[in-house]
């Protein structure tokens, strides 16, 4: 392994601004990059002594010593070479170019850019050019047109992943204004917004024969994300043929690419226009639309080669937080591992995902194979009798064995006092279970014969 445009080692993370130089350098640079620490300049792995401090010392350092702030535009992973443990930052292009080491400002000793294999000191004249054109225009930057705004929904979420969020959260989360005000990206994780994102569903190809419309947001955009994710999870039936060797089970669409696709399209959406994405099934397709064309300079090439230019670094920061997001820049990708780039289409104005069905979405069904559908395993005994809440809970539960009473009661749109009750019919039928503690535990279906 050698060096590249996108590829930098380190021996080892030195107490200099030597570290800081390099991400500078990949920020600035239109396709960011990759350092390594724990490899020499000649690809000979070394390995780190102390992998989670340096991992810590790594994250503080990016975050205090360069600016503009590089929050949400890199992630730090470990992982393992050749039986040593390494570091790898993944650093992502900035849209507020020139970024710079705090120490030095906005000159030549503290502005770089990726040439070659080395970050090279960035000419006077490109940093005055690149702060002439700097993007402003950006949900980090825009004050709400509400500051009366209460983060109790943001809070759960954190308290969940045991982050809790202390008094500065907004400031520490860049939800607020250089000014100090809410900003657009505040508004959009608050408890009550005016941001409406809707899932529907058509009878037939097109949109002439709307067969449901669902509503979701006015609320925290991780609420709704997960609110949708839970729907077309609801949506994404398993389809069965029974062999005479074998059961083989598949989903209208891969689940894994189907995530990452909603995500992406909440995560990179452009809200300055103040539409949010889109989300319609087909009969034979689902597709995911939304704002805004590729980032400037971020040819579709590179788009598919998985390059990372976080349109809203902000909600990119929070959704990994929450762990929406697992690691920067690895979402289209892990779509690419299913789907075709022909299912990808490119405008001035829009990004649309469109993913065909492994067969008709509302193919009818007799009614044996609706209650496998709707119960998998399960024998009819157990299904028949059943409320259409409690079937949409076992739906939801073999689709997602981990998943919350509050998910549950977001997708299904009911309360959670009601999910309780329900639960409660379900646990007294001998139909489900509670595996381990709430928290890190699961549901399990029984299937007695």
């Amino acid at each position: 392994m050698t060096e590249t445009n996108r590829i930098e080692y380190k021996a080892q993370l030195t107490k200099d601004l030597d570290l800081e130089k390099e991400v500078v350098a990949f920020l600035n640079y239109h396709e960011g990059g990759l350092v390594y620490i724990g490899i020499d300049k000649n690809g000979n792995t070394l390995g780190v002594a102390d992998l989670d401090a340096d991992m810590l010392k790594i994250k503080d350092r990016i975050k205090n010593n360069i600016a503009p702030s590089a929050m949400g535009l890199f992630d730090v992973v470990a992982e393992e070479k050749e039986g040593q443990p390494i570091i790898k930052i993944i650093v992502a292009s900035g849209s507020e170019k020139p970024y710079f080491k705090k120490k030095y400002g906005m000159t030549e000793k503290g502005c770089y850019l990726r040439i070659g294999t080395a970050a090279e000191p960035m000419p006077q004249k490109m940093i005055e050019e690149l702060f002439a054109s700097r993007t402003r225009n950006s949900i980090g930057k825009i004050k709400a047109n509400r500051q009366d705004l209460s983060f109790a929904q943001l809070r759960i979420y954190y308290e969940e992943k045991r982050k809790p969020l202390n008094q500065q959260f907004k400031k520490n989360l860049e939800l607020l204004t250089p000014q100090g005000d809410i900003n657009y990206a505040g508004y959009l994780l608050a408890d009550e917004n005016n941001v409406s994102v809707k899932v529907a569903k058509y009878k037939g190809t097109t949109r002439a024969d709307l067969a449901e419309s669902n509503e979701y947001g006015y609320g925290s955009l991780i609420k709704a994300t997960k609110s949708v994710l839970n729907k077309i999870e609801l949506e994404n039936r398993t389809l069965t043929q029974i062999t005479s060797k074998e059961r083989l089970e598949k989903q209208l669409w891969n689940g894994i690419a189907l995530r990452e696709a909603i995500i992406n399209a909440f995560v990179h959406n452009d809200y300055t226009r103040e539409i949010a994405p889109k989300f319609e099934i087909f009969q034979d397709r689902i597709e995911i639309t939304s704002v805004g064309a590729l980032p400037e300079g971020l040819s579709e090439s590179e788009f598919f080669e998985g390059y990372s230019v976080p349109r809203n670094k902000e909600l990119m920061r929070v959704f990994k937080d929450v762990d929406l997001v697992e690691q920067l820049g690895s979402g289209i990708p892990r779509i690419l591992e299913t789907y075709g780039k022909e299912c990808f289409q490119f405008s001035a104005n829009f990004l649309r995902m469109v993913f065909p069905s492994a067969e008709p979405v509302n193919k009818e069904e007799d009614k044996e194979s609706t209650k496998e559908g709707l119960a998998d395993r399960l024998v009819d005994r157990l299904v028949d009798g059943l409320a259409e809440s409690q079937q949409k809970i076992i739906q939801l539960i073999l689709n997602n064995p981990k998943i919350s009473k509050r998910e549950m009661a977001e997708s299904i749109g009911i309360s959670t006092t009601a999910i309780d009750n329900n639960i409660k019919t379900l646990k007294e039928k001998d139909i489900i279970e509670r595996v381990g503690s709430d928290r890190t535990g699961y549901w399990k279906i029984i299937t007695k014969e």
